[in-house]
């Protein structure tokens, strides 16, 4: 009698309308408000963020407060760390450095230059410059020497094993693999590589107008990996997790190496711009055009997209393993573009957790649910769309 009982409270949910905010699940604006934040790294305990025209402020606690540093009237395109020194390019006055964890910070002479891009390699520090290419300093930056990449403008730097990538505008992708003594234009020359991200021996670029593209060879050979057309300013990765911070679309997120996407953006503003992108502390950090945002990690990892194939009709499978303790997978499929809502409720039908609500394209889906914290027993979860809703049972033993 029970379980009928909860079976109509669930019906009634079903038939009502589910655009619940969940702030839980979204993105939250965590400071620097109206500033434009376009660097973000961690460094010990703390994180910096690079703006433009304010300099550099730094949050000990996660994002929660953040401070201003002695570095507040500049423009800082790029940040990197190498031990207890933190690295700051400029928009003309080239490189600063800071010994105290961004208490003072000091030029380098490297100081009449533009630095887009910054990358430590060792006790290599790699300069990448609007106009003259890469700078090289392998004394902490007091000396510095222009590497044979001259004369261009750099948009990005990453390294990976012993080589260095630079990302040249209008020029596509150059490697390195004598620490910036010469390089070799790789087969990208149509790429406009704003970022780069490795994961594993995978590198990823990100283009103006084009996209997320991938290289599994040291950059010899560069396929399209998604996100086509669009300007992907930002990129990050934990593990086989890729993260894309787009011009005026959000966040995306893949599990398989660009195949698929999915948008991350519940809590944004519309048209967000994300520049810089962080992952630190089970927290993902998201610099954009007005403020920095944070998310929870575990939270935006929760739904992974199995197919991109569309599915003849929306369904919602059986959960497995059933009955569960504590961890079970959900599978469904969306069968066009939708808003797709996910919940869990217990036997008196009352919500216990929101596992999806976000827009999603056509696609097969799984999210995970570890349910450590409740109680054993019966549980329904259902599944929500503007066309289509099924309930299903499922049963934690404890």
């Amino acid at each position: 009698m029970k379980e009928k009982i909860t079976v109509f409270i669930v019906a009634l949910f079903l038939n009502s309308s589910f655009l619940i905010n969940n702030s839980m699940c979204q993105w939250v604006q965590s400071g620097i408000n109206g500033k434009d934040v376009r660097s973000l790294i961690v460094a010990g305990n703390n994180i910096f963020a690079g703006t433009i025209d304010y300099g550099v402020y730094i949050s000990a606690n996660y994002g929660i407060n953040w401070t201003q540093t002695s570095l507040n009237n500049k423009t800082v395109w790029a940040l990197d760390t190498s031990g207890i020194n933190i690295y700051a390019g400029t928009d003309g006055y080239g490189v600063y450095i800071s010994t105290n964890n961004g208490t003072s910070w000091s030029p380098t002479s490297l100081n009449d230059q533009s630095v887009n891009a910054i990358k430590i390699s060792g006790n290599s520090i790699f300069a990448g410059t609007s106009l003259n290419g890469v700078y090289l300093s392998t004394n902490n930056g007091t000396n510095w020497s222009q590497t044979s990449l001259n004369n261009k403008q750099i948009l990005s730097l990453i390294t990976l094993g012993n080589n260095i990538f630079a990302g040249v505008a209008h020029t596509g992708i150059f490697r390195s693999t004598d620490n910036g003594t010469s390089w070799v234009q790789t087969s990208s020359s149509s790429i406009d590589a704003w970022s780069f991200v490795t994961s594993g021996n995978n590198i990823f670029a990100g283009a103006f107008y084009g996209g997320v593209h991938l290289s599994t060879n040291n950059g010899s050979n560069w396929t399209q990996a998604g996100l086509n057309e669009k300007t992907v300013y930002s990129l990050t990765a934990s593990g086989n997790n890729i993260f894309a911070g787009t011009y005026q679309y959000g966040v995306y997120f893949s599990t398989n190496n660009g195949a698929n996407w999915i948008a991350k953006n519940q809590g944004f503003n519309a048209n967000t711009i994300v520049k810089a992108l962080l992952i630190s502390n089970d927290y993902i950090f998201a610099g954009t055009d007005n403020s920095v945002w944070r998310r929870s990690y575990s939270d935006i990892i929760g739904i992974q997209s199995i197919s991109s194939e569309i599915p003849m009709a929306f369904s919602l499978s059986q959960n497995y393993p059933n009955p569960f303790n504590p961890s079970t997978t959900i599978k469904f499929q969306v069968a066009s573009s939708n808003f797709v809502k996910l919940s869990v409720f217990d036997i008196l039908g009352r919500e216990v957790i929101t596992l999806v609500n976000e827009m999603l394209n056509a696609g097969t889906y799984s999210v995970d649910w570890n349910a450590s914290v409740y109680t054993g027993g019966v549980y329904f979860y259902c599944l929500k769309t503007d066309s289509y809703s099924e309930v299903k049972k499922m049963i934690m033993t404890k």
